[in-house]
């Protein structure tokens, strides 16, 4: 069997690559308009205020207001949202800092042969799985915590979704960040240590410094993450569309929202496309979130260049 020319096994790498890539970033594209589409028709077509819908702290699409529009605020779901995502970014980000400390500078023996892995095989666990975890240890034990402060609560809220969403997202902020730290370069660190450093201080002034915009890479796709999930905090954040005025009372998130609701709907209706402005909220964020990593990546090269 005759072989090909170079040229032409070049030519043929050239074409299947570029279609591939066009074929990506089609998909990217048909995703992004199908779903402004349907979110905008809200505002285009139903004529709903957008004002109204962002700041609005009561949700009932099937009741109309005085004005005689469908009263569809979206703030409280808004609200549980970034509390929810910020409170488990917050309990994880010291453990995966500490965690990375650890494999890379304390420990990278035992910590890329045994730890790490340990840590990355909590990616593979279904979300149903840490919902069903959170509803049956995660609440019960927020309750009971409570009754023994004198408290009478369901246990449901942000508190127990930003515990469960926190070990979700661990494993994520953790393998980025000791990527991050595994980076720098050991002259960076050897030259602290001839300036008579100790190894805290040679982590804390130069190792952490040096990996700050990788490693706040890893803190916002960790965001991403938790901003985005839907199963797990449905199970455990209650459900109750209000404003959040605890962190113990049940409350909503848009994914919660949107996965209660989108199925029992049909195509065409003033819900339906409230639910599809919803998505498009969501959209939204995660391209912000991307965003902001490009950002943080650029001035991250700009400043080591």
């Amino acid at each position: 069997m005759a072989q090909l020319p170079k040229h032409r096994v070049e030519l043929i790498g050239k074409g299947v690559t570029g279609a591939c890539i066009a074929l990506v970033a089609l998909l990217v594209v048909t995703l992004v308009a199908m779903v402004a589409q349907r979110g905008i028709a809200t505002f285009a077509v139903d004529g709903i205020d957008l004002g109204a819908f962002l700041t609005g702290t009561t949700w009932n699409p099937h009741q109309d207001d005085v004005s005689g529009m469908p009263t569809v605020g979206a703030l409280p779901m808004i609200s549980g949202s970034f509390a929810v995502t910020l409170l488990s970014t917050l309990f994880a980000l010291p453990i995966a800092i500490g965690s990375a400390i650890f494999v890379v500078e304390i420990a990278p023996r035992f910590g890329r042969r045994v730890f790490q892995p340990l840590i990355e095989l909590l990616v593979g666990i279904p979300s149903v799985v840490y919902g069903l975890i959170g509803l049956t240890v995660v609440v019960a034990w927020t309750r009971d915590m409570a009754a023994a402060a004198g408290q009478t609560i369901t246990g449901f809220g942000i508190f127990s979704s930003a515990i469960v969403l926190a070990v979700m997202i661990l494993p994520t902020i953790t393998s980025l960040s000791i990527d991050a730290l595994a980076a720098v370069p050991n002259q960076y660190r050897e030259g602290s240590y001839a300036l008579g450093c100790t190894r805290w201080q040679t982590v804390w002034n130069v190792v952490l410094r040096s990996a700050a915009p990788s490693l706040m890479t890893a803190v916002i796709l960790g965001m991403t993450r938790a901003f985005g999930e839907a199963l797990a905090v449905q199970m455990v954040i209650g459900n109750a569309i209000q404003m959040p005025t605890s962190l113990f009372t049940p409350a909503s998130t848009l994914t919660s929202v949107l996965t209660m609701g989108m199925g029992n709907e049909a195509m065409g209706t003033v819900y339906n496309d409230v639910l599809w402005s919803l998505a498009l909220l969501l959209l939204l964020m995660s391209l912000v979130f991307i965003l902001i990593i490009h950002l943080i990546g650029h001035k991250g090269g700009t400043k080591r260049g």
